[in-house]
């Protein structure tokens, strides 16, 4: 799969009015909206994999988007973007003022591990917590290496944490799950923004995998 925003354009943009490029900029938000639900989905672990595969897809589609954006404004139209982009660009723009990520994941049987990552200077400091374990034995703080700020707040970025819901659940799907895992996500920040909170309850945003490798977490989900 070849992936050349320029070639995007040149087959799909060039020449379009205004109007012929809005659709193909909403064809763009609809399919990575379905690829997202896709990947959200329970029975998501299941499916056969196809390549290239949906996270992937999203990829490529976000640099088509970006590009028709801008062809779009080449013609003299500015593109007015939806709530959830601005939400988005809201969130992003607010990156280098956080101060404090605390992340928690468990269930009732296993119990819950809490990283609390606090930004000193240009480092980030790692203090990890559990429900069934007591410090200092199972959890000694001070040989955890600190991380780079700049490296932690670049690929908590490329999350895209904006576009996040506040809440995930299996009951948009027509399930419902007890026990299970639960976690939930804290931003807070060095300023007077109000601190951003996601949880879930055995649903999770579908590049929840690439925050389990950001914290360094192991668990099956």
């Amino acid at each position: 799969m070849m992936i050349c925003p320029e070639t995007f354009y040149e087959t799909n943009l060039k020449g379009k009015s205004p109007e012929q490029i809005l659709t193909v900029i909403r064809r763009l938000k609809r399919e990575i909206g379905r690829l997202k639900n896709v990947m959200e989905h329970p029975d998501y672990a299941q499916s056969p994999r196809i390549c290239p595969g949906e996270d992937v897809r999203i990829w490529s589609l976000r640099m088509y988007l970006e590009r028709a954006i801008v062809a779009l404004e080449e013609t003299g139209e500015r593109y007015v973007p939806s709530a959830v982009e601005q939400k988005a660009a809201a969130f992003d723009a607010r990156i280098p003022n956080i101060h404090q990520v605390v992340f928690s994941i468990g269930g009732h049987f296993t119990g819950y591990e809490t990283k609390t990552f606090t930004i000193k200077g240009e480092q980030v400091h790692t203090y990890v917590e559990h429900t069934f374990y007591l410090k200092p034995s199972n959890f000694d703080d001070s040989q955890i290496e600190p991380l780079d700020k700049e490296e932690f707040l670049e690929q908590l970025q490329s999350l895209h944490i904006g576009e996040w819901r506040r809440k995930y659940d299996l009951k948009r799907f027509g399930f419902e799950v007890l026990d299970g895992i639960q976690w939930r996500l804290e931003i807070h920040y060095r300023d007077s923004y109000r601190s951003i909170r996601i949880c879930g309850n055995n649903g999770y945003p579908y590049n929840f995998s690439r925050l389990l490798e950001l914290f360094e977490i192991e668990i099956s989900i």
